[in-house]
């Protein structure tokens, strides 16, 4: 179900932003960096975009080609999938080469961020999208809290870093850094959204209510992620720069 909440979500709040920018049907040039499992970059494939992925982790990069092998012959057309690190974007692609770049997820991974934004600005086009999925830095103690384990909790105050629920110890961005870096790269912030307001503490295993039930607790969420002051104790943070 938290996966489930994530991908629409953003997916949701995405489109907003594109359709703010562009003209509906435009085809658009997406690089995803850090794909994962694809979902973003085949659903962005489907709806008529071309989409680069680029994923250094071997086994997410199969699940991305599995994903993408058994989608039809003109969605497959419209993907290319590289092998490698977001990092090294300018090893692969011409600067301003993309209408669109994603990076969700990655940034917790990364001890030294600035340098692979910095990267990540110089491929968009003028006028393009930069979208970031980061984990929250001002709200480290709300699933701890909301959990009962105070001690993690106290701690989360006084941090960056946390153990994320694979045991890897990770690091969270906070908005008023990250909006100074996205200023200082010419990719300022347009907007922003809180991701996972009301269902971060599920279970890993927990299954997706029954439709109904889901649409109701998707609108919460997406009303949430984006009014205050919901949206700031949110999970994840969405960020979207714009390049200059």
């Amino acid at each position: 179900m938290r996966n489930v909440v994530r991908q629409e979500l953003v997916a949701r709040q995405l489109d907003e932003q594109i359709a703010a920018r562009y003209p509906v049907g435009q085809r658009l040039r997406v690089l995803d960096v850090g794909l994962g499992q694809g979902t973003q970059a085949l659903r962005l494939a489907r709806i008529g975009h071309q989409v680069t992925g680029i994923e250094s982790d071997a086994r997410m990069l199969a699940a991305a080609r599995e994903a993408l092998a058994a989608e039809p012959e003109g969605i497959r057309a419209r993907v290319r999938l590289v092998e490698g690190d977001g990092r090294d974007t300018g090893v692969h692609f011409l600067p301003g080469s993309f209408d669109v770049v994603l990076c969700h997820g990655v940034l917790m991974y990364v001890d030294e961020p600035d340098g692979l934004l910095a990267g990540l600005a110089r491929m968009l086009a003028p006028g393009g999208l930069l979208s970031l999925l980061v984990r929250n830095a001002d709200a480290l103690a709300m699933r701890p809290g909301l959990t009962g384990d105070w001690s993690t909790a106290l701690d989360a105050f006084d941090t960056a870093t946390y153990t994320n629920r694979i045991g890897l110890d990770v690091r969270a961005d906070g908005r008023a850094k990250l909006t100074a870096t996205l200023a200082g790269i010419g990719a300022p912030l347009h907007a922003w959204y809180g991701v996972r307001v009301f269902t971060d503490t599920a279970a890993d295993d927990a299954e997706p209510p029954p439709e109904t039930e889901l649409m109701a607790l998707l609108a919460a969420e997406e009303r949430a992620g984006r009014t205050d002051p919901y949206r700031a104790v949110a999970a994840l943070t969405h960020l979207c720069g714009v390049r200059g």
